[in-house]
């Protein structure tokens, strides 16, 4: 089995923001040369994200919607901003979206379902931070 391992960089300007990264990930996966197998993709930050969705932009102003009712970027409001932090609710943010993806590879291709691409979520942008590709396989 082989395996091969690639890092992305992003420095969102905003505080939150959402980048399709599946032609990053498919570009990776050529540079493998792994045929059939499991990639992994997963955000190294715990205040971003790594998910599979449609790439539609209505759905993504869903998502910011819907994630701020759920955790409003209100500093005063979560215990952890006592630690001199302001990103409490990114860190909730971050785990109501997901951490990483697994797809499957077939044929050098990533074998996703109709509309399925990934997506990288940020949730305290303005610094630099870091995804995982992992593809291991034949």
């Amino acid at each position: 089995m082989k395996s091969f391992r690639k890092e992305l960089f992003f420095n969102i300007p905003e505080r939150v923001g959402f980048v399709n990264i599946t032609s990053q990930v498919t570009e990776a996966l050529k540079e493998s040369r792994i045929r059939e197998g499991l990639c992994l993709v997963n955000a190294m930050h715990i205040t971003a994200s790594v998910f599979i969705n449609d790439d539609e932009s209505g759905l993504h102003q869903d998502f910011r919607r819907w994630l701020e009712e759920l955790a409003p970027h209100n500093p005063s409001l979560y215990s952890h901003n006592n630690t001199g932090e302001e990103n409490g609710d990114a860190h909730l943010k971050r785990t109501v979206m997901g951490r990483e993806v697994v797809v499957a590879v077939t044929e050098a291709k990533l074998d996703f379902g109709p509309w399925e691409q990934i997506f990288y979520g940020e949730f305290d942008g303005r610094r630099r931070k870091r995804v995982l590709i992992k593809i291991v396989g034949e």
